[in-house]
């Protein structure tokens, strides 16, 4: 962060949340690869819709064929993976609509995917979101919010170099 940014305030790179939910800690995740945060520092989303938007400014760097994860390139450089629900992977695409594509670049609020939760539930998976900064180490400081309700694109995580 620069003499300037101090100077004016600005506090950080910022991820949106990428669906409306109860933002929670990344460490209530059920699955050891999020909760011990072997991918990265991040914060879940316990989600109340299914649609699944750009958390900020990025490029779509993976949509998996499945539907179920994304990995995006923020323009400022945060490598993030948002993950909709666990082991939803064996799901093969059921219940998930892809709105982009490998290379699309978006802005935040567009949108990436839809799911249809309480199908995913019914099917007996979890559906959590992890929204994961992969490359963490990058970043000096992430500071999730978490512990609250969230909409799209409210604030969930400040990152800064």
């Amino acid at each position: 962060m620069g003499f300037l940014d101090k100077l004016f305030g600005k506090s950080g790179d910022e991820i949106g949340a990428p669906v409306a939910g109860t933002a929670v800690a990344i460490t209530e995740v059920n699955d050891p690869t999020f909760s011990q945060e072997i991918l990265g520092k991040g914060v879940a989303i316990r989600p109340t819709e299914g649609k699944i938007v750009a958390p900020c400014d990025a490029k779509v760097d993976m949509m998996f064929d499945t539907g179920h994860a994304v990995s995006l390139v923020a323009d400022f450089g945060a490598e993030i993976l948002i993950h909709v629900g666990l082991e939803t992977v064996s799901l093969q695409g059921k219940h998930y609509t892809i709105h982009a594509k490998n290379g699309d670049h978006v802005k935040k609020g567009d949108l990436l995917m839809e799911v249809d939760l309480d199908a995913v539930a019914a099917d007996g998976f979890d559906t959590i979101t992890p929204i994961v900064i992969c490359n963490s180490g990058d970043f000096g400081t992430i500071k999730p919010q978490v512990g609250k309700t969230v909409a799209v694109g409210d604030t969930i995580m400040t990152l800064s170099k």
